[in-house]
Formats: structure tokens, sequence, C-alpha cells
């Protein structure tokens, strides 16, 4: 404990001579795949820095699309002590409990059956998404996009203005109309087109005037959000923010020259 405390001294980037990224995929259930290896390199951290050590101590940037923007937010989301509200090792039983509920299977009987599962695709999405919305809710509760303990960004698009909608802490401090609850960002990215049901909501901007959202899976946009969030500290790098620039550090964890 002593050793992550003495590491926990954040210095500026410069300091360093690396920036740390994590990006991870989509792939609906296949979310299981980065689970189990995010919990294996968490265990590893624990062994050298001690049990209360966590991924997003590590990372400057977390990156996430689709399902990849969920198990962004439940690594990121605070507690009340403002550490991270999940370790890693919770996000395969969350999938395995959850995923039979979200996607539901139906047995299909014989001819009629299939058809009358295919010309349900064209009257709209497979799943009506409400037991994903509920428990995405539940577990985030009402954390906002400033709140997590490192710098994410979960790619979404709209497809009502029909562009990609990247949001991310840096955006969400800078204009209030991004600083959405992370259940709604996660529910957005989520939304996998002819799966779930486009999502929709409003935030407001400094002024109170109102910003609304109709999204869809960020996977359209960026199924690997790995570009999406190097451009977004690219950015930040060439816009000179050195108050980002003290925020993002995570030097205990940037590989330095000997």
């Amino acid at each position: 404990m002593e050793r992550l405390s003495s590491l926990l001294q954040i210095q500026p980037p410069t300091y360093g001579n690396l920036i740390t990224v994590l990006s991870i995929d989509g792939g609906g259930i296949r979310g299981l795949i980065p689970a189990t290896i995010l919990e294996f390199l968490e265990s590893q951290l624990q062994e050298i820095d001690g049990e209360e050590a966590r991924l997003a101590d590590y990372f400057d940037v977390i990156g996430g699309t689709s399902t990849g923007g969920l198990v962004t937010a439940m690594l990121t989301v605070p507690d009340e002590n403002k550490r991270p509200l999940f370790a890693a090792r919770d996000i395969k039983p969350f999938y395995l409990e959850h995923c039979p509920k979200i996607f539901p299977q139906r047995s299909i009987r014989g001819i009629f059956g299939l058809l009358r599962s295919v010309f349900k695709l064209f009257r709209g999405p497979k799943y009506d998404g409400k037991y994903l919305h509920d428990v995405v809710r539940e577990k985030l509760k009402e954390t906002r996009l400033h709140q997590t303990l490192t710098n994410v960004v979960i790619p979404t698009f709209d497809i009502k203005r029909l562009q990609p909608i990247i949001f991310s802490t840096y955006e969400a401090k800078k204009y209030p109309s991004f600083d959405a609850r992370l259940s709604d960002i996660c529910i957005s990215t989520s939304a996998a087109p002819t799966y779930l049901p486009a999502y929709n909501f409003d935030t407001y901007d400094s002024e109170g005037k109102v910003r609304e959202f109709n999204l869809i899976d960020g996977g359209v946009a960026a199924n690997n959000p790995t570009l999406v969030a190097m451009t977004e500290v690219t950015k930040q790098i060439f816009e000179g923010n050195q108050r980002v620039f003290k925020e993002w550090a995570l030097a205990k964890h940037l590989i330095e020259k000997e």
C-alpha cells in the first residue's frame, strides 16, 4: 500500500516519455475477451503494487466502443472514496450474469418460426434494450463524464446529425453539453443497429440551452477506438493545453529512460 501511495504522486506527462492509452474494441458478448485479458493484467499489476491497484491508475486515457465503452465506464466510475467502483475481475461476471437477459434467446421452431423472426427484423430492432438500460443505470447511477477517474473517450454516432459524436472527459470539462451521464453514453454506444434501438437524451450547455442527442452504436463510426483516442490526445498536445497535461499525467506508470 505504501508503494502504491508513493506512485500516486502525479507528475506532468512531459516528466515521462509516454502517455498511456488503453483501447477496448466493441463486439457485444465478445466483451468477455477483453474482460478476461484486463482481469489478468490488473492481477499482475496488483502483484507489483498491491491489492488496491486498479487499471485506471495506470492509463492516462481509456477508450472504448460499443461493449468496450461499457467496460471503459466500469473501469473508471468512482466510488464514494474516489477509487474505482469495479475491479477488472468484476467485469466478466457482469457479462455472464446480464448478457442472457439483455439478449434473450427464443427458440425458432420450423419454417414458420424462421419466417416470423425474419419479419420481425423489418419491424424494428431484435431486442427492446429495456433490461440493458435498467442495469447500466443501476451500476453507473448519476455519474457524469467529468467524474471519471481517468480520461475516457467513447465514440457514438448521431443518426439525426449523421455524424460521429465523440464523448471525452476533456470535452466534457470544456463543453457542458457533452458532460452527459455515463449511463446515457454507455447505452448509446451499445445500441447496435438491428439489435437494439437508438437512444436519445438531452443535456444543457453553459447557457441552459438544450442539446439533443439521438445516438447508436459507436462501432458505426469507430469499432476500434484506438485512433479516436490517439486523435483526442494529439489534439490536446497541439492545443498546448498544459492544464490538461497536468490532469492527464500519470508519471508513476510512464516509461522513463534509465
